[in-house]
């Protein structure tokens, strides 16, 4: 259930295996401005980031060395795993095994959760605008079909809180990787919607429409609730969010 600390998507309540949520910067053990910052690599007392995310994955029943967590680069990079554990130079991680629970850190950027019931699979995707532009949902929806024989159709998406087409401003050269429907003038920038362009993308893969949920939360104007590193950048912490299988639960 959604707290003041953490989010839950409404896509996947009726899953009973299915774990997701995402982390907000409230309740959290670490000094103003970090408050509840789950990275290691933001300056932050790490004993606290430690106590941070015990707090957060320990209110899902998640154990810390049940993560399965990408060392994100702005990439397209997605990697399938069996088994918790640190992954370097991803941003999207991919599974079918019970009790891995995968991650993404995130601070504007588009968090992406998918499932498949029927096929038992999920991934976590890390999109900002490279990812976004370099089409690594396409990439990971493909690789699902590949490997685990997920069916688009099946799909299920949850698209997370992120810095909003209200307020995420861009120069032309991130602007001309993107089609005009999700880019709008802003005096001499742009304003750039990254989660309609994710969205797009999936309903293009095949997903219904009604299979995604959009978080319309924007991470850079709700200062209370999120980080977020356009707003306050070295000051700025970051949220994490995450899904997993839960042991020998029902996914139907």
């Amino acid at each position: 259930m959604t707290t003041p600390s953490v989010l839950t998507p409404s896509i996947f309540e009726s899953l009973p295996a299915v774990v997701a949520a995402i982390s907000t910067r409230r309740n959290g053990k670490s000094a103003e401005p970090f408050g509840m910052n789950l990275s290691f690599r933001v300056g932050d007392n790490p004993d606290h980031v430690r106590e941070n995310r015990e707090f957060f994955f320990g209110s899902l029943g998640i154990a810390l060395d049940q993560l399965a967590v990408p060392e994100q680069v702005h990439g397209t990079t997605v990697v399938t795993v069996t088994a918790p554990g640190i992954y370097p130079e991803c941003d999207a991680l991919i599974t079918s095994a019970r009790e891995v629970y995968l991650c993404v850190t995130v601070a504007d950027c588009v968090p992406i959760l998918l499932c498949d019931p029927r096929a038992g699979t999920i991934a976590a995707v890390h999109a900002g605008w490279r990812g976004t532009a370099g089409k690594i949902l396409l990439t990971a929806v493909r690789r699902m079909r590949e490997e685990f024989d997920v069916r688009t159709e099946d799909l299920l998406a949850y698209l997370g809180p992120a810095a909003g087409g209200c307020c995420y401003e861009v120069g032309g050269d991130v602007a001309s990787h993107f089609e005009p429907e999700f880019v709008a003038k802003n005096g001499g920038g742009f304003l750039l919607d990254l989660k309609a362009a994710n969205r797009r993308l999936l309903t293009d893969a095949g997903v219904p429409p009604e299979n995604i949920e959009v978080s319309n939360s924007c991470t850079i104007t709700d200062s209370a609730l999120f980080h977020s590193y356009r707003r306050d950048r070295e000051r700025s912490g970051r949220m994490m969010g995450v899904i997993g299988l839960r042991g020998t639960a029902s996914l139907r």
